[in-house]
């Protein structure tokens, strides 16, 4: 279909992070933009603050006339949706085009220059920081983010002017295989998804085979040591990174009285002095990896530092609510072991003398049955561990699967509990924290601005 031709977009899966950014990139564009999700949610009422139509029960009556003429509405789906969805049946029925979320995003690197990153973790915060050093310097772009950038409020960057997109390249379900980058960035291969790859090496060849799809002239960024074979077409340039070594890198760190500072080593041209607008260990890493790709690109050496130095973070990534002498209070979408052992060392390495206290809600059965004993390895960092029942999202229960498993495997001598989500506004209204944090990817998260006022209130 032409975007030309379009008039309306329908959107079965509305609700989620990454389709909201498609949702609100059409909207711009001025076209009827509806969908059907599960569950109503924050994003989903902002949406319709928006001038979105969102239903939340499967119901062909309910979809807007707009979007039942198949030669003018466009049908984008989340990978998430199964195949008996009675809304996705009406319309591969009635022959109207329908496309994952990924092929959308795959035009836009035909069309334009993509900045794509990928990777298990890590590639929401280092695409946001990157799309934010471009969005701000001579070049700009447009961006489709993972998470909701605390600098602009929204999950995308639109620019009437710019070659340039900076994408999230998803690899569940193997979405990023839609992608043609000009360049990107591989940031961690840690086996993840293995409800969908089967096994470690399937999930590594997804990888290889990313990497094919980058078009000559661009280049490939890729984090030192990674388990994983690259094969570029001719003309790709290849570079690696990582905070200590590799052709981009940090020297000079400096982490004194909250504030992190930095020189980045480049093969194009070394900067010294960078200045973390969100003073994060690991973001040292990710801003490496981000400024690489806007500087392979053409940003300057002070937009770069601007942009750093600027830069305020995403939400629900390292999202500091409450941060005094008495009392810090985070949220962290961490849901991946490695992702959680990062941010575990990065609170450890903020906080060495305080007490830290987690509560976290393990993501999917598969996830938690593949790697309860690297959540706990992870975990085991902290001082106490709360635990809550798993988030299902699309799973049903598996036998023997549960929390506990996790539990299970803490250090000997490590404070720890289990407790429902339901508890977890009581467990804040009966205990002191020093340093707390909510970690995970499901919902647990929508408890973080009570759980905010009832800290506050105390």
């Amino acid at each position: 279909m032409d975007v030309r031709d379009m008039k309306a977009v329908y959107f079965i899966g509305a609700g989620g992070i990454g389709m909201s950014a498609l949702e609100r990139y059409f909207m711009k564009k001025g076209l009827v933009v509806a969908g059907y999700d599960k569950t109503p949610s924050e994003l989903t009422r902002r949406l319709e603050s928006e001038g979105m139509s969102i239903h939340y029960d499967e119901d062909v009556d309910k979809i807007p006339l707009e979007c039942k003429q198949k030669e003018t509405c466009l049908v984008i789906y989340t990978p998430a949706i199964p195949n008996d969805h009675k809304e996705l049946q009406y319309f591969q029925r009635c022959g109207f085009e329908i496309q994952k979320r990924a092929q959308v995003l795959g035009t836009l690197t035909r069309s334009h220059k993509g900045l794509c990153f990928a990777g298990t973790h890590g590639k929401t915060t280092t695409s946001t920081m990157c799309a934010h050093i471009m969005h701000q310097s001579h070049l700009d772009c447009n961006a489709f983010l993972g998470g909701i950038s605390k600098n602009y409020g929204t999950n995308y960057i639109l620019s009437d002017n710019s070659d340039f997109v900076v994408i999230e390249a998803d690899e569940f379900d193997r979405s990023f295989h839609w992608l043609r980058p000009w360049m990107s960035v591989i940031t961690s291969t840690d086996p993840d998804h293995l409800d969908i790859y089967g096994t470690k090496e399937a999930y590594l060849e997804s990888f290889r085979h990313y990497t094919t799809l980058i078009q000559p002239g661009g280049a490939l960024v890729i984090h030192c040591g990674l388990e994983m074979t690259h094969e570029v077409q001719e003309g790709v340039r290849i570079y690696d990174y990582s905070l200590d070594k590799g052709d981009f890198h940090a020297e000079n760190i400096r982490i004194d009285n909250g504030e992190i500072t930095f020189d980045f080593i480049s093969p194009i041209e070394n900067i010294k002095g960078i200045e973390l607008g969100q003073p994060i260990p690991i973001n040292i890493e990710n801003g490496i990896a981000a400024m690489a790709l806007a500087q392979l690109n053409g940003c300057t050496a002070q937009e770069l530092k601007e942009g750093m130095r600027t830069y305020l973070g995403v939400d629900r990534r390292f999202d500091f609510k409450i941060k005094n002498d008495r009392l810090v209070f985070l949220s962290d979408y961490a849901h991946h072991p490695k992702e959680i052992y990062q941010s575990a060392k990065s609170i450890r390495e903020l906080y060495r003398n305080r007490k830290i206290t987690a509560i976290f809600q393990p993501h999917l059965y598969t996830r938690t049955r593949d790697f309860y004993k690297e959540f706990a390895e992870a975990l085991n960092q902290l001082d106490e561990v709360i635990l809550c029942d798993i988030y299902p999202a699309r799973e049903n229960p598996i036998r023997g699967v549960t929390s506990k498993l996790i539990y299970d495997n803490l250090r000997e001598g490590m404070e720890k509990s289990m407790i429902h989500k339901e508890d977890v506004l009581n467990l804040a209204k009966s205990r002191d924290f020093d340093v707390l944090v909510i970690l995970g990817a499901g919902d647990l998260d929508n408890y973080v601005p009570q759980i905010t006022q009832i800290l506050n209130n105390k």
